[in-house]
């Protein structure tokens, strides 16, 4: 059987995958409407699993419909909703999943989870981060569901939906942000939710790196914030940091609001999960952009759920790409 993409079935997925996304933010958005503004201070992290589970259910039930040899390499899984203690989570679960889909079970919700349950490569595979950007989602700042499809170890196909990033990073989030991508089509945004035409997005076509913005995570424990700050002090760069949560930060780089988005290593060990990093690769690539490691090697999404042979990940506008794998090799980061 011959898996190469061709633009006749990737037009039937990217539209069935988008639709998806599209309802995974709609369960995401409601569930973010009821978090106590004390949860984050409370450390109650229930929210964002009860959207996590939700969102995963009703992607995989979308992609196993459409596509039932296709494999899932999702985030989750639904052993821990199947334990008694946690019935009242699993009765949210399908509460919300319910509102959009209002014949499902507490079985139907588990086993859609579980059909996210690969972790090996496949000559054709799916993966999926049904909320990447947690505390973001918590705090009510930026969250990304992100879904992609890999095909002979490249990735062809991605959905990037970011329901609180608005047309322009400072503007009201309004009906959210939907980036698609076909390798060698483009990059397209429309909006998340209700009506509203999509647009080709382009990268910044900024060559000089002094004058560049970074993208990087709020959090400092996803990436080292110091080593960043002295990449953009060698680079010159003048402009704050942008910083976000999730693979928003590939969609805000894909659409010419910064040129750079770092993910640094923390240590030797560490490395990327795909769901993580697969549909913001495409985005920003197919927006003009360019994805490497640290190192300049390109993404190997052809090892299992993990970049296995993968250092870091720097996603720039392409023409300050080479001047930003320099400084990092000039400062020998570990």
């Amino acid at each position: 059987m011959n898996n190469r993409p061709n633009d006749h079935f990737l037009a039937r997925e990217i539209g069935i995958a988008a639709a998806a996304v599209s309802q995974a933010g709609l369960l995401c958005r409601a569930v973010q409407a009821e978090i106590d503004p004390g949860a984050l201070a409370k450390q109650d992290r229930s929210p964002v699993t009860v959207a996590d589970f939700g969102s995963q259910a009703v992607i995989c039930r979308a992609l196993r419909e459409a596509f039932p040899d296709d494999p899932i390499i999702g985030e989750e899984d639904a052993a821990v909703l199947r334990e008694p203690e946690q019935a009242d989570m699993l009765e949210r679960v399908v509460s919300h999943v319910g509102q959009l889909l209002p014949h499902a079970s507490a079985d139907h919700v588990c086993e859609w989870i579980d059909l996210g349950g690969a972790n090996e490569y496949s000559p054709r595979f799916w993966t999926l981060d049904p909320i990447d950007g947690t505390k973001g989602f918590l705090r009510g700042g930026q969250y990304a569901i992100a879904l992609a499809l890999v095909i002979e170890g490249e990735v062809a196909a991605a959905v990037l939906g970011c329901p609180n990033l608005g047309p322009t990073l400072d503007a009201d989030r309004g009906q959210g942000s939907l980036f698609t991508a076909i390798k060698g089509k483009g990059t397209w945004e429309s909006p998340l939710l209700g009506e509203g035409g999509r647009v080709s997005v382009s990268v910044s076509q900024q060559t000089d790196p002094s004058l560049v913005r970074f993208c990087e995570s709020v959090e400092a424990a996803h990436s080292s914030h110091g080593d960043a700050a002295r990449i953009a002090e060698r680079l010159k760069i003048q402009a704050p940091p942008a910083r976000l949560d999730s693979q928003a930060k590939y969609a805000v780089v894909a659409r010419g609001e910064a040129e750079a988005y770092l993910r640094l290593p923390r240590d030797q060990v560490y490395r990327e999960k795909i769901w993580d990093h697969a549909a913001g690769l495409l985005v920003v690539t197919e927006a003009g952009g360019r994805v490497t490691d640290i190192n300049g090697r390109d993404l190997d999404f052809s090892l299992g759920y993990k970049l296995e042979k993968n250092r870091g990940v720097v996603a720039t506008n392409s023409p300050v790409h080479e001047d930003v794998l320099r400084v990092i090799r000039d400062l020998a980061l570990p």
